[in-house]
């Protein structure tokens, strides 16, 4: 009974989505706490929903402040000499762009830490995509084309929890993935360039500069809002960014109350004024609140699909429904199975 109500719980929660009846926060709320009210588990739902909504709080904490943190140092240009040289060394070709952002992604990546990709090429690359008319999708697909390649880095998070679980060596399992990581990078590089041409064609012969209407120089184009612009700490900023970066990656300090620090330093230090303060706050507030909110319904969902041992009844039906004549296929099955399980339950409960 059980798993048919886990099963039919993830079916409806991806058709609501999918068919647009609901959005995702509120389907991630509403649907599991339902489906555990049919299951009988009534009052108990509430510890279950705390609880998982306590495992992602860390997560939504470090996206608060992280956009927020970004979100300031956009606005006082510390960006924009990446992107003038990005223009210039591209010559305004989408495909160069593109190409750029994943080999970016890349060498970012090589810490192994997720989270660092995404905040450094999108703080990076983000506003040459939006002032340049580039469709964003593209930039978060190359970004993830990189990090879910770096992270078989030895390293990185995936592997190391996939190495504990097994009980086996390190170099087992990474050894024989090297050549399939570089055979991978290079079709990524294909992809980024197949991607890069078709923004190429949908910009239309007149290139970039022709999204925002006529021939802008290097300087129109990646030039934000003069009043919150600040030139002359150009080097303050990238100083704090560059330390916020290392302490990061040594991983001597909880990330979430980095983030939070390092926000309020770029608020004192770019725009003393209380009230501006206030203003860049409320500004990047569009950004900050449906991420966060995501993450904390996220919790609600993993929650209940935890507490209620449904993950535990979807992992039971499909083992028992692998037939012995597919053990020598088993590392395909893991494959295809790790797309939704991973989805829906943590890396760790997989496995």
């Amino acid at each position: 009974m059980l798993t048919v109500l886990a099963y039919t719980m993830i079916i409806v929660f991806m058709a609501l989505i999918m068919t647009k009846r609901l959005s995702a926060m509120v389907a991630l709320i509403v649907v599991p706490i339902v489906f555990g009210l049919i299951a009988g588990f009534g009052m108990g739902l509430g510890p279950m929903m705390l609880d998982g909504i306590k495992k992602l709080a860390p997560t939504g904490v470090m996206l608060m402040f992280a956009i927020l943190y970004f979100g300031i140092m956009i606005d006082a240009g510390l960006f924009d000499p990446v992107v003038k040289l990005v223009l210039r060394l591209v010559g305004g070709s989408p495909t160069k762009i593109v190409v750029g952002t994943f080999l970016l992604a890349a060498g970012v990546s090589l810490d192994g830490d997720g989270s660092t990709t995404y905040m450094i090429t999108c703080a990076a690359m983000l506003p040459l995509y939006q002032r340049l008319g580039l469709n964003r999708l593209v930039l978060a697909c190359v970004v993830m084309m990189a990090g879910q390649l770096m992270n078989i880095l030895p390293w990185g998070g995936p592997t190391a929890r996939a190495v504990s679980a097994l009980h086996v060596e390190m170099g087992e399992v990474f050894v024989p993935m090297i050549l399939p990581m570089v055979i991978t990078g290079m079709w990524c590089t294909f992809v980024a360039f197949i991607l890069g041409r078709r923004e190429s064609k949908r910009l239309g012969p007149e290139g970039l500069y022709g999204v925002r209407g006529g021939n802008q120089s290097i300087a129109e184009v990646t030039g934000g809002d003069p009043a919150l612009a600040r030139p002359r700490l150009l080097w303050v900023n990238a100083l704090l960014t560059l330390g916020l970066m290392v302490v990061l990656v040594m991983d001597v300090f909880p990330l979430q109350a980095l983030f939070m620090v390092a926000s309020a330093l770029a608020l004192i230090i770019n725009y003393p004024d209380p009230q501006q303060q206030k203003e860049r706050i409320e500004a990047h507030a569009a950004n900050i609140v449906p991420v966060v909110s995501l993450i904390f319904a996220a919790g609600i969902f993993v929650g209940i699909l935890s507490g209620t041992k449904m993950v535990d009844a979807i992992a039971n039906s499909v083992i028992s429904m692998v037939p012995d004549w597919m053990g020598p296929y088993m590392a395909v099955v893991t494959a295809v199975l790790s797309i939704p399980f991973t989805f829906f339950i943590s890396n760790d409960a997989f496995y």
